[in-house]
């Protein structure tokens, strides 16, 4: 049951007070009844707040949000994403209300950018005096499994805005507990749990449905192979982006052989996963409307696959096989290349040695999961 599920036992939280809520297409209940409509019923709802992709999930990755009312509750929604970036509640949006709540479905990635627009909003809160309230949900690739390394220094930005692993292993209500204090946000935070979520689950453990966290995330085995395979948008090969198989599937024009690279790959035995040859058309971003030769990431057991490091596994194989080709995009005009946002650090990028970057996230991974369990709310 998710924390929406819950709400009747905390009507306390909202009582006589005015209320707004971010959230999207994926913020229900478990009957499918919209946290708008839910709130609405239940509370004195007064704005809607919407991060990348529209309040209704009408937008596509990186357009442009903007304010409107929206047609079904008559509500206004301010949008708090930008010019391909995340906007901070401001004191006038947020003037009408004395609670902000949270009800959007989690990827567990951290450079997905919903948690971006959480701790914008924290923050937000507590400069203004608002309480933030976190409707929790399932950690769709387990609380268990902690990946990557931390963000940090000049390499935090929209998609790393925060300390953490790349798989940082906690629900969006807990990441905001370790937050509020690791990064010193000391907001107002109530936190509403969900019912019979155990840490090792993955979302098709809960049994219940997935609704699209964005276009490109239409299945929980996506959200999965995301927490890694996102890495390539910071290189000159296609993520699949307009296929039925975005982030599953990797390849570029100028992979020619691609049963050989998957050969090459199956070869390194990873845990969890095998490898496919194939070819696809993008029919959006790079290389749109180009045949692509790649492979396909073919999950076999979700509990072992480790998606960051068969992801630095893949950049590493790709950049040998095909030395004159690959490429890490140009950086931006403030000189930061985009994998080494995605990445947290330019580890990923210079590193000569798959080992070496894997272990230095391992070690930064682990001391992280020791320093987060007493922030845990669910077993």
């Amino acid at each position: 049951m998710f924390g929406i599920d819950n709400i009747d036992k905390n009507l306390n939280v909202f009582e006589g007070r005015r209320v707004g809520l971010i959230t999207n297409q994926t913020g229900m209940n478990s009957d499918f009844v919209p946290t708008i409509d839910v709130l609405k019923a239940k509370t004195d709802l007064k704005a809607l707040y919407c991060p990348e992709h529209g309040v209704r999930g009408d937008a596509g990755p990186g357009d442009n949000v903007d304010s409107y009312t929206d047609s079904k509750s008559g509500l206004p929604v301010h949008s708090l994403y930008k010019n391909g970036t995340g906007i901070a509640p401001t004191q006038e949006m947020l003037k009408d209300i004395d609670v902000l709540a949270y009800d959007v479905q989690d990827v567990g990635a951290r450079f997905y950018t919903y948690i971006s627009t959480m701790v914008q909003a924290m923050q937000s809160c507590k400069e203004s005096d608002k309480e933030f309230v976190v409707f929790d949900r399932p950690n769709p690739i387990s609380g268990n499994i902690v990946e990557g390394g931390i963000a940090g220094g000049d390499f935090l930005s929209f998609v790393g805005i925060a300390p953490i692993p790349v798989r940082y292993g906690l629900t969006c209500g807990e990441l905001a507990k370790y937050l509020n204090d690791k990064m010193n946000i000391r907001c107002k935070l109530t936190v509403i749990s969900m019912s019979g979520w155990k840490r090792d689950m993955f979302w098709q453990d809960t049994k219940l449905q997935w609704i699209p966290t964005s276009p490109n995330i239409p299945t929980a085995e996506t959200a999965l192979v995301y927490s890694g395979t996102c890495f390539f948008e910071g290189t000159n090969l296609s993520v699949g982006r307009g296929t039925a198989m975005p982030f599953l599937q990797i390849g570029a024009p100028w992979i020619q052989d691609p049963e050989k690279l998957a050969d090459e790959m199956n070869k390194l035995k990873l845990a969890g996963v095998k490898f496919r040859g194939l070819y696809f058309t993008p029919l959006a971003d790079k290389y749109k409307g180009e045949l692509c030769g790649g492979i396909g990431v073919c999950i076999t057991d979700n509990r072992n696959f480790r998606a960051a490091e068969t992801a630095v596994n893949m950049i590493f194989k790709i950049r040998e096989l095909y030395k004159d080709k690959f490429e890490f995009r140009s950086p931006d005009k403030d000189g930061r290349y985009w994998v080494d946002l995605l990445s947290g650090s330019s580890l990923l990028r210079e590193s000569d040695s798959v080992q070496k970057v894997l272990s230095n996230w391992k070690a930064q991974s682990e001391e992280f999961k020791k320093k987060t369990e007493k922030y845990y709310l669910y077993k």
